[in-house]
């Protein structure tokens, strides 16, 4: 009999920011998502780089540590000029991290009528899971285009949801 106890903790997170289309002003803004530059005519609007994935996953594993949602606490981060998502990304997972958690899985749900980004899925998973130390088959992956009923679908933005599982090795008790 395992006689192992385990600590569990649920996070939701969700985050959106409108499609532009790029012009010569933009300063090379790309459209990233997970932490993988998408081949596009547009970028996301943000005062990041607008990464809805990765801010998504920042909110659920700050929830679920029982903190706030991404600005709380990453405006320190973006105040020193970081508008890398990867790097808020890094931020709370070194909290999970250090309070003895570890992701036992995470869920992801886009919704984008443009641009098609199945074909991104394995890309964007890869890379999430060599950030944040885990199998890439721990990360359900799930893109819509919410048959165009809402401003997303439609195109004209991008939002994303995420749920994680976190879990700690507790003593018996």
């Amino acid at each position: 009999m395992n006689n192992k106890l385990y600590n569990f903790r649920v996070g939701i997170g969700q985050d959106s920011h409108p499609l532009v289309k790029k012009n010569q002003a933009d300063n090379g803004q790309e459209l990233i998502l997970g932490g993988t530059t998408i081949p596009s005519k547009y970028f996301l609007q943000a005062n990041s780089d607008g990464d809805v994935i990765i801010h998504s996953l920042c909110n659920a594993l700050s929830t679920a540590l029982g903190g706030g949602s991404l600005s709380t606490w990453a405006n320190e981060i973006y105040s020193q000029g970081i508008r890398d998502s990867k790097k808020y990304l890094q931020s709370i997972y070194k909290k999970v991290t250090d309070l003895g958690y570890q992701i036992d899985n995470i869920s992801v749900a886009v919704e984008a009528g443009q641009p098609k980004l199945e074909t991104y899925r394995e890309q964007i998973s890869l890379g999430l899971s060599k950030q944040l130390n885990i199998n890439k088959k721990q990360i359900g992956l799930s893109f819509t285009s919410g048959e165009g009923l809402t401003a997303f679908g439609k195109g004209l933005a991008i939002q994303a949801f995420s749920v994680v599982l976190l879990a700690k090795n507790t003593p018996e008790g």
